[in-house]
């Protein structure tokens, strides 16, 4: 446990804080399509987020560190503009989907940057690199829905 730095706490934060953006992202976004696919889909991501969170939750907490809550400016911009293209986008269900894809990428990358921490106990690199694929093998099957959208 000693591996559990302040540090890996707060990156473990920042991914939670993401992760409950993402998740009020992906509710936005199913709101805002009547393509059952996407809606689905959306549906699907948001709760596997809503899972995430709790699996990180779990994690911070068997550490002792504290569960920060909250909701970051970029993830209320990054859903304004989802509104935004929603209303003036001709299409937009694919621009809802490649928004998604764009997030779903970013959250790939902030996950490589906190799994490059040396110090993480081996729990949390399991449990870290399980969200990662999970999130990758998201994005190797939304070509399908690209297709529809």
């Amino acid at each position: 446990m000693s591996t559990y730095t302040e540090k890996v706490g707060d990156k473990l934060n920042d991914i939670l804080e993401k992760t409950y953006d993402a998740e009020k992202g992906f509710k936005k976004a199913a709101d805002n399509t009547d393509n059952l696919a996407l809606k689905t889909y959306f549906e699907n991501k948001a709760k596997q987020r809503y899972d995430f969170g709790h699996e990180l939750k779990g994690e911070i907490t068997s550490f002792g560190q504290k569960v920060e809550k909250g909701d970051s400016l970029t993830s209320k911009a990054h859903r304004t503009w989802m509104d935004i293209k929603a209303m003036f986008t001709s299409d937009d269900a694919e621009a809802m989907l490649e928004e998604a894809i764009r997030g779903e990428k970013a959250a790939i990358e902030e996950y490589d940057d906190v799994l490059r921490e040396t110090s993480l106990p081996s729990s949390t690199s399991t449990l870290l690199k399980s969200q990662k694929m999970a999130i990758e093998n998201g994005l190797s099957n939304i070509k399908t829905l690209e297709d529809l959208a």
